[in-house]
């Protein structure tokens, strides 16, 4: 019988999860069996799992499940070194040459595991079964428009946490944009019609904000693009590629701009091919905006990690995406999951 693991999560402000309990009745339904750990943070509770017939088990016990267990959860696991004999379904941030993905797969290597990262489960078309996009682009938004608000108060943005849904963060902004009783920015938003443009731009409108949505054909000429200076706010939800025009050079600091708050959502400063170049390091929860500049002010929000801020409604929306592809997990040797083992065999072949 096929065994699926819900992991917890063990990352700092990280409450999502990639399965919901009505997902797991119906993975139980097929013959799948389910255990889901408790968490102290998951921000679905595990009640409904235990309702749903699924086994309980102890927090961050997974080391210890069956061989034959398929460990699932979203984040990193702890950096600790250890071997990894299971097969792990993950984010594992570990085929584009990280640093801490090289250790990952080594560890994944000495243990004779496999790992199905989330991001290269992909159709016959190469595109992605599930994606948090949306909600990075949401809650994004939502932060950059929070740094501009701080620099009006002469301020640089503060602490930021999640919010138990969408409803408590749009209150929480609408009441901090209407204490400044001035006019609502202006803001472009390149990638918009993909699903992180799609979420920052719904956002945006829906706290008032005048939108400038570009795409491909925007910037097809590969810049300079001037028309970003004169917006106040400027997301980047365009993934680091090669050919990836630059959007904001460094020399937009000591420029002619109304621009002082950059939301750079695909957050990859360390790539060659950032197109955001004005900065050199992602921000944090605690330190959500990066001051890159201080007369006019530029700050840049580039939090990696950004669908935690809504964990309900990303966990909701990613399960369900999701679960079609779970359904068929006791046939690990087709489609979507042999690909992704194809992916993982092909980048540690060599190690």
């Amino acid at each position: 019988m096929t065994h699926l693991w819900v992991r917890a999560e063990q990352r700092l402000n990280e409450d999502r999860v990639g399965l919901t309990p009505e997902g797991a009745a119906q993975l139980l339904a097929k013959g799948i069996r389910v255990t889901v750990e408790e968490s102290q943070n998951r921000i679905i509770p595990i009640d409904g799992y235990r309702a749903a017939g699924c086994e309980i088990a102890t927090e961050n016990s997974w080391p210890n499940a069956p061989h034959d267990a398929i460990i699932f959860g979203l984040k990193e696991l702890p950096e600790d070194g250890t071997s990894l004999p299971h097969r792990h379904i993950m984010f594992g941030h570990a085929f584009k040459g990280q640093h801490s993905g090289k250790a990952l797969l080594q560890r994944f290597k000495a243990g004779s595991g496999t790992l199905y990262d989330l991001e290269y489960l992909v159709d016959e078309t190469g595109r992605r079964v599930a994606a948090f996009g949306y909600w990075a682009g949401y809650a994004g938004a939502a932060v950059t428009l929070k740094a501009w608000a701080a620099q009006k108060r002469r301020e640089i943005c503060q602490t930021v946490s999640a919010y138990p849904n969408k409803d408590a963060l749009m209150a929480d902004l609408g009441t901090e944009l209407d204490t400044l009783d001035r006019a609502r920015p202006t803001a472009i938003v390149i990638g918009a019609l993909g699903r992180v443009g799609t979420g920052a731009a719904d956002l945006l409108e829906s706290m008032g904000v005048s939108v400038t949505k570009w795409d491909m054909a925007e910037t097809a000429t590969g810049g300079p693009f001037p028309q970003i200076l004169e917006h106040d706010l400027f997301l980047n939800c365009i993934f680091a590629r090669p050919g990836t025009p630059v959007f904001v050079p460094n020399s937009a600091k000591t420029a002619t701009r109304n621009l002082t708050a950059i939301g750079d959502v695909a957050c990859d400063p360390e790539s060659d091919y950032n197109p955001v170049p004005v900065y050199d390091r992602a921000t944090t929860w605690g330190a959500p905006a990066l001051r890159v500049h201080d007369a006019p002010p530029l700050d840049v929000m580039a939090i990696d990690n950004l669908p935690s801020m809504l964990p309900l409604e990303s966990s909701q929306d990613y399960a369900d995406q999701l679960l079609g592809t779970l359904m068929q997990l006791d046939d690990l040797d087709a489609g979507v999951w042999t690909r992704a083992k194809a992916d993982f065999i092909t980048h540690t072949r060599d190690m």
